[in-house]
């Protein structure tokens, strides 16, 4: 981990315009937002089950989702709202689906792991840690199959990178000159296992060396290098070279689920990294130093982010649990 504060004219070859930037810093701070909203209806009783919040590690969804186009997909695991904010997902239908309610995208069924959107090309949401990951090498043979240029973002954890039915994805992937990223959000904890301790070979993107895939290890909290990655990524899908490999070193500042106390790891090791590495501060810092932005301009978007989570979370609460006949609605008989 770097242990300072980034300067705002660092990573000049990853430059980005003023109106990237505000959308950058728009995105991440709905996605913080949410999550902290998640988080108090948890401890109210309205959100039941496991919920696992993305806080600290807004970055990397935002930053590849800026490389994406109509058509391509995305599948991930149960750490999931802000891939779904972040692909353009309704935060009132998200919310509603937190909280059990029939407006929520998978009627009130789903939770807060298992939630889908197929306008918006989102796959889930998967509790079975590593199941997603031929998933994704599913859509991406779909892209394939139909001869367009489309790709498939499949990403999981530095846990799920050392389970097995990854590497044989890997296999199949290569094989076929599949387009799809696999990109792995390494926030350094599985669960509450230290990457140290849990992996042979701590450089996760090179675990595709010896299936011919190329891949390469990203500042996971800095969202222009996130999107100077997924550019050189999506380019070497649409071109037909097949999958690669995207190592986001991230980090996530809440316990693995709500139920964790993150005993893990000191209070100081946490906090050393939300003063210097965070992600929304990063672009924070460049749109004022900069003169992109005032002060009272990042306050007007937050004052806006808030009313529309809070807008998300009143709806949530008002919208009915489901009918008990939807228990027989989408599943096979």
């Amino acid at each position: 981990m770097v242990a300072t504060r980034r300067s705002a004219k660092a990573n000049a070859s990853n430059a980005a315009s003023k109106d990237d930037l505000l959308h950058f810093y728009r995105e991440m701070l709905l996605i913080r937002r949410f999550e902290e909203k998640a988080g108090q209806l948890y401890g109210m009783g309205l959100i039941g089950g496991f919920c696992h919040l993305y806080i600290g590690q807004e970055a990397v969804v935002v930053g590849l989702e800026s490389t994406t186009k109509d058509g391509d997909q995305r599948v991930t695991t149960y750490r999931d709202h802000g891939h779904m904010l972040a692909c353009g997902m309704d935060p009132k239908g998200v919310m509603a689906e937190l909280t059990g309610r029939s407006g929520g995208y998978s009627k009130g069924k789903g939770g807060s792991m298992h939630m889908f959107s197929k306008e918006k090309e989102f796959y889930g949401g998967h509790g079975i840690v590593g199941a997603n990951v031929p998933i994704g090498a599913g859509l991406a043979f779909a892209n394939q199959y139909r001869g367009n240029d489309n790709v498939a973002f499949t990403y999981f954890g530095d846990g799920a990178a050392n389970q097995g039915q990854v590497y044989e994805t890997f296999n199949m992937a290569s094989l076929w000159k599949l387009p799809v990223i696999f990109v792995i959000e390494n926030n350094q904890y599985a669960m509450g296992t230290s990457l140290k301790r849990a992996s042979s070979t701590p450089a996760l993107y090179t675990r595709g060396a010896a299936f011919g895939i190329p891949g390469e290890a990203v500042d996971g909290m800095d969202v222009m290098a996130v999107r100077a990655a997924g550019l050189k990524a999506t380019e070497h899908c649409r071109t037909g070279k097949g999958p690669y490999i995207l190592e986001m070193n991230t980090y996530r500042y809440r316990g693995h689920s709500m139920s964790d106390p993150a005993k893990y790891r000191t209070r100081e090791e946490v906090q050393k990294m939300r003063e210097e590495r965070d992600p929304i501060d990063h672009v924070r810092d460049l749109l004022v130093q900069d003169k992109l932005a005032t002060e009272d301009d990042l306050k007007a978007i937050d004052k806006e982010i808030k009313a529309i989570i809070n807008e998300a979370a009143q709806y949530a609460q008002d919208s009915p649990e489901p009918d008990a006949a939807e228990l027989w609605t989408d599943v096979y008989a």
